[in-house]
């Protein structure tokens, strides 16, 4: 099989093919190609994956494999381009990992915002607004040359905001474009071990929209035991999310939030913390990046360096993710459990797998929701329990959500509706409304000058009028 990745110099994409490495299955993906466009990424990602390759073969269980500079013999080929149309023709996948702006601009999502005093998270509140406006006209035109050049392509959306992405390709591509996030299986995952299970044994009732959904029961042998979580406080605030929210507002709510909708229940607390932070998020990420790809795509560099520089970047990473939020409820760094990657690779091949060979597999993923929730119309994108087969993911039946719940989603379901209406119409209007529609946004005033401050400094943001 052939996989493309768009945005193939990301930082993530060594997760995907060190996935790949390990699928040693007929049928697996034997070409990768990469596209970006920017050439200075694409040779420091080639050389990361080169590494990988070369340590995968020293390590081969099937012999004493060749010298570690050496291709692994059954690694999957790797080529890059920026010219868009070649790099899917051909493909059977297409991974979709882009980000408009950069991090340049997801930085200035964020200072714009704590301006005025709201969040600029790059998925929540008025950064994700501002990066769906930029993103949803490229991700449509993304989707038509796909559906031009790579018509038999099944498209895995992982660019940002993820449900309102995938809802955009959707409007071209149909159930072939499918939505995939690492928080609810890292939640699940957590849990689930709490409750001493294996994860692949567990059911996780996860319902809600991407970056807003809820674990409301988790089923080993049939029986709920998320009760038996709840009601003991000492296991509760011993994983991530609990010591985010805390047993008694968990035991509340009856359910485990995605650590996202810390943004919502503490909001005020969160965006003084980010204000009072030495630099946000995307700046970080932005000044950090920069060294890593300086680094990795140094010429001369011995063998190996470039996979190092990427090790080192991404467990510092990982360490600093959402370490305002932990400083309000007062948690302190991550726990050791918690530095695991959510398996968003993980998700991917499994999803590669069931489409491609048939190999049935239930995952929670981002696709059209049909009738599956009766609050939201047949082509909203939700986030849930999906089981896939060479058809696609179909969406499992769930319980309705309480109506505390019911009211987050359908206003954040009536905001991205906005921001799919002004991408296309070029309204200012439009847009203007996706802001003050927002409950992290709290007045129209705001909105009008978030927009302006906006539109100042994103050319991605000039069709809008």
């Amino acid at each position: 099989m052939r996989l493309t990745i768009l945005g193939g110099g990301g930082f993530r994409v060594p997760l995907v093919y060190g996935a790949l490495l390990g699928d040693r299955a007929e049928g697996r993906v034997s070409h990768v190609t990469l596209y970006d466009e920017d050439p200075a990424r694409l040779t420091a990602m080639t050389r990361v994956l080169r590494d990988q390759a070369a340590v995968a073969a020293a390590h081969d269980p099937a012999g004493d494999g060749p010298a570690v500079d050496a291709p692994a013999v059954d690694a999957p080929a790797v080529t890059a381009t920026g010219d868009l149309d070649e790099a899917l023709r051909g493909a059977d996948f297409v991974f979709s990992a882009i980000r408009v702006g950069g991090l340049e601009g997801r930085a200035t999502d964020e200072r714009i915002a704590l301006a005025e005093g709201v969040l600029g998270q790059e998925t929540v509140g008025a950064g994700g607004i501002a990066y769906g406006l930029r993103t949803v006209p490229v991700a449509r035109e993304i989707a038509r040359r796909i559906a031009r050049s790579a018509p038999g392509a099944w498209v895995i959306n992982f660019t940002n905001p993820a449900g309102l992405v995938t809802e955009a390709m959707a409007e071209e591509l149909g159930g072939r474009v499918i939505g995939i996030c690492d928080s609810p299986v890292g939640l699940g995952r957590r849990i689930a071990r709490l409750l001493g299970a294996r994860p692949q044994d567990a059911w996780i009732d996860y319902v809600g929209l991407n970056h807003l959904g809820w674990v409301r029961g988790l089923r080993i042998g049939g029986r709920d035991e998320l009760p038996r979580l709840l009601a003991d406080t000492e296991a509760l605030e011993s994983f991530e999310e609990g010591r985010l929210f805390g047993a008694e507002w968990l035991r509340s709510l009856g359910a485990i939030p995605n650590e996202y909708l810390h943004y919502y229940y503490f909001n005020r607390d969160t965006v003084r913390a980010y204000q009072e932070a030495k630099q946000t998020r995307g700046a970080f990420l932005r000044d950090q990046q920069r060294g890593f790809y300086a680094e990795a795509g140094r010429s001369g560099a011995p063998a190996g360096a470039a996979l190092a520089a990427w090790d080192r970047t991404r467990a510092e990473r990982e360490a600093t993710y959402m370490a305002e939020n932990r400083e309000v409820a007062g948690v302190g760094e991550r726990d050791g459990s918690d530095l695991e990657s959510g398996g968003y690779e993980k998700v991917a091949l499994a999803l590669m797998r069931a489409i491609a060979r048939d190999e049935r597999a239930t995952l929670i993923l981002n696709v059209r929701n049909g009738s599956t929730l009766s609050v939201l119309d047949a082509g909203a994108v939700i986030e849930v329990p999906c089981l896939v087969d060479a058809n696609g993911a179909h969406p499992v039946g769930v319980e309705q959500l309480p109506l505390h719940a019911v009211g987050l989603v359908t206003a954040v379901k009536a905001v991205e509706r906005e921001i799919l209406a002004a991408a296309a119409s070029g309204s200012r209007a439009d847009a203007v409304k996706a802001f003050a529609l927002h409950p992290l946004v709290d007045s129209v005033g705001v909105a009008r000058r978030l927009l302006d401050g906006y539109a100042a400094e994103h050319p991605g943001l000039s069709y809008l009028r």
